[in-house]
């Protein structure tokens, strides 16, 4: 069954941020380590500046791209905070294909 996992923050959760940045560390090392992981990532909004050099869960981004999962920046956010030349895993996308992914698989879960 495939499942796409949706990432709009830098951080999880509302409250606290550095508390935020910790749960999401914590949420990525725990996907990276799970048996069941999904079939993609979906990253937009401020959830795109995971994946630049020096993202702070770039070894678990780099972990869970390794064993297949495909990680998935939206372009215009990706252009909006002007870091594609900074982008150390996954790749740029548009909406069209992030909604017909969203639209195709079987579950779509938002942290």
């Amino acid at each position: 069954m495939s499942k796409t996992v949706i990432i709009n923050s830098e951080v999880l959760g509302s409250g606290d941020e550095e508390l935020g940045r910790q749960l999401i560390g914590s949420f990525l090392r725990k996907l990276w380590g799970n048996s069941v992981r999904p079939s993609r990532i979906i990253f937009y909004n401020a959830g795109v500046k995971l994946l630049v050099e020096g993202s702070p869960v770039l070894d678990a981004l780099d972990g869970l791209s390794e064993q297949g999962v495909d990680l998935i920046a939206c372009g215009t956010c990706v252009t909006f905070y002007d870091i594609k030349e900074k982008i150390a895993v996954g790749r740029v996308s548009n909406m069209n294909e992030i909604v017909s992914m969203m639209m195709s698989d079987a579950a779509v879960v938002t942290v």
